[in-house]
């Protein structure tokens, strides 16, 4: 009695994600897919791992047994491929890093360049995500998160600490500058992730134009003159036609942090990509820092 280790390896993901579609996505393979191989191991073990119900697949006793034993061997696994990378002296092959849209855009492009250009045997690849990859399962080899709390079980370093400012167009510093009684429309977040709801300004009653869950949205419609919103202070800074408005004190923002698991940590390929990104943000830290002129509002 045995099953192909593809086989059970389907049998764990489907128990995680409860679904064939959610078990075909951790795969990258197709639903029909994950059904032949569920059915290929309950014919090699002799078991019934899953119940076929209206709703989809309900995991039986023995389909939970398998799949608590897949997950243990597939620790295995990632722990002995970490372990290999981590001796792995060379600087080829492939080099995946994560980081949210906008950091990736506005901050790390020079990184991703400078990397390209002087290792050009490894291939880059970048997952523009703010989501939070899981590190230990190699879904990415280093990360770049804005977070007071980037992962206790991760090795990393502080890259910068982050202050918000308001920002808008010069139409709104010239109407604030002015003194007139016109009413500032601010442009503010759908949605805010449970992390960052000690982050985000109250606006009170104050007048807002525009809510969106994207913040690239709410950027260019702040670019576009629609209203002012609060940015931390290196990305206002990254746009020419925003400037710094006196509406609110400085507010506290999670900081950008580099983490990768231990092993990673110290291979070859993220030591390189480590040594250009620390150099970056070294460079750039006065872009982080508040000047005189960026006070509280008076």
């Amino acid at each position: 009695m045995a099953a192909h280790w593809d086989d059970l390896k389907t049998v764990m993901h489907l128990v995680r994600g409860g679904s064939l579609a959610a078990a075909a996505d951790a795969l990258d393979v197709s639903y029909t897919t994950v059904a032949r191989r569920v059915k290929r191991a309950e014919e090699d073990l002799g078991l019934q791992l899953f119940d076929r119900l209206a709703d989809g697949y309900q995991a039986t006793a023995a389909g939970e047994r398998v799949a608590e034993k897949a997950s243990a061997m597939e620790m295995e696994e990632l722990d002995l491929m970490r372990g290999l990378v981590s001796e792995d002296p060379t600087l080829s092959g492939s080099l995946t890093v994560t980081a949210p849209q906008l950091v990736c855009s506005q901050m790390l492009l020079p990184v991703f360049q400078e990397f390209t250009e002087k290792y050009p045997e490894v291939e880059l690849h970048i997952r523009a995500d703010a989501q939070l990859l899981d590190l230990n399962r190699r879904e990415a080899d280093i990360a770049i998160r804005v977070s007071n709390e980037p992962g206790d079980s991760l090795t990393g370093r502080r890259l910068a600490s982050q202050k918000c400012l308001a920002y808008g167009t010069q139409k709104w510093a010239d109407l604030i500058a002015e003194g007139s009684n016109a009413e500032v429309s601010w442009i503010a977040p759908e949605r805010i992730p449970a992390a960052f709801k000690d982050f985000v300004p109250d606006l009170g009653n104050a007048k807002v134009c525009l809510r969106s869950d994207d913040m690239i949205t709410m950027i260019e419609a702040a670019r576009a003159g629609m209203g002012v919103l609060c940015l931390p202070v290196s990305l206002g800074r990254s746009y020419s036609d925003l400037v710094q408005l006196p509406l609110l004190p400085p507010l506290p923002f999670p900081d950008i942090w580099a983490v990768a698991h231990r092993d990673i940590w110290r291979s070859a390929r993220v030591t390189a990509f480590r040594e250009i990104l620390f150099a970056h943000f070294k460079s750039t830290e006065a872009l982080f820092r508040l000047s005189e002129t960026e006070s509280p509002r008076g």
